[in-house]
């Protein structure tokens, strides 16, 4: 049986044209639309007071636990106008079983995946008129989050919990024409049996130092590694999944196990043989990717996720050292993947993989 949310129109939308103003130059995170997808959670009622409704701020009081023990998840997808109007998703299944691995280091309660569908969805479907148009690189990004709201004071699972969708029209997270990231050995992101693989709110906030520190040195973003030793191995970016392309025809990247197993990352993967790579996932030391770029082994690197798609680094740097990768410019390989993907997922080409899914 399929979830409902019902829709609760709001009584207040944004006008059409200031929603067009913003549909021009969305940025990214900044403009919200109409309504929110909420439901609730307690132990004795399960999933409940399912319902799609105005946006809104939430009440919380001051003892919610997620204000003190940071228990939360969310996720990150998002929607695409096609060019005869139509609205899909990218491989959604993926998101929701993520979400439940998430919830379930976390020790939040198991959204159903009918739910995590049901509630996008409707969303998508009330706030239509927010999924942009074109054929660039603009699209409706979703973010479903789920939190402890139960007032208390403790460390225990919280007896009531809070899921909700809200979305945003967006440009692309990251510069198309490359980052420079920054090796920190002075922080880490994740540690074996932590919490790297999990989405979860409190790997980000621990990320902004590190953010900082790369900005000290006149970085984009941060290149984690599993230590401060020689034999540290590369770990991922601030907020991406990160791949080496090498003169054997090779594309490696780190495996999974304290890192997050990004779904743009599998698509790359899957993608990898139709551009001649051999996809490879294993350990990589930092020593060995330094030597790469020194070389000239390592031909590309670049950097993959749902807020970036795939972004191309340009420079590595590092206490001592620097790199500047392809004179500086995107790599072609790394280019034509990101084409290929968008494509698909705009609906330029077919979709062989059945990764996409119709919503209206």
């Amino acid at each position: 049986m399929v979830s409902a949310f019902p829709l609760v129109r709001t009584a207040s939308p944004l006008p059409a044209d200031q929603r067009a103003a913003i549909l021009d130059a969305p940025g990214f995170g900044l403009h919200f639309t109409d309504h929110m997808a909420f439901a609730s959670w307690t132990p004795e009622a399960g999933w409940h007071d399912r319902r799609i409704q105005a946006l809104q701020p939430f009440s919380l009081h001051p003892s919610a636990a997620v204000l003190h023990y940071a228990q939360e998840i969310f996720e990150g997808l998002k929607a695409y106008r096609h060019a005869d109007g139509s609205v899909w998703l990218f491989r959604p299944e993926s998101n929701a079983r993520r979400f439940r691995r998430s919830a379930e280091r976390m020790r939040l309660p198991q959204l159903p995946e009918q739910d995590f569908f049901a509630s996008i969805e409707a969303l998508i479907r009330a706030d239509e008129p927010w999924v942009p148009a074109g054929t660039g690189t603009v699209s409706l990004y979703l973010r479903p989050f789920m939190f402890a709201a139960e007032a208390f004071l403790g460390v225990r699972p919280s007896r009531r919990v809070v899921y909700s969708v809200i979305a945003c029209p967006a440009q692309p997270y990251f510069n198309p024409g490359g980052v420079t990231l920054w090796v920190s050995t002075t922080y880490t992101r994740a540690a074996v049996g932590g919490t790297g693989a999990a989405k979860c709110g409190g790997n980000y906030g621990a990320s902004l130092a590190a953010q900082t520190e790369a900005e000290r040195h006149g970085c984009d973003q941060v290149l984690y590694v599993d230590g401060a030793d020689e034999e540290a191995c590369i770990e991922e970016s601030g907020a991406m999944n990160l791949f080496f392309v090498t003169t054997r025809g090779e594309l490696v990247t780190p495996a999974l196990g304290t890192i997050l197993e990004g779904i743009t990352r599998d698509t790359v993967l899957m993608l990898a043989s139709e551009f001649g790579l051999t996809p490879v996932e294993r350990a990589v030391p930092l020593a060995e990717l330094r030597a790469g770029l020194a070389d000239g082994t390592v031909t590309e690197v670049f950097a993959a996720g749902t807020a970036a798609v795939i972004t191309p680094v340009t420079g590595i740097k590092g206490d001592g050292y620097a790199f500047m990768i392809g004179g500086g410019k995107p790599g072609e390989l790394s280019l034509a993947l990101r084409e290929r993907i968008l494509d698909i997922q705009y609906g330029r080409v077919a979709d062989t993989h059945g990764w996409l899914r119709s919503v209206v």
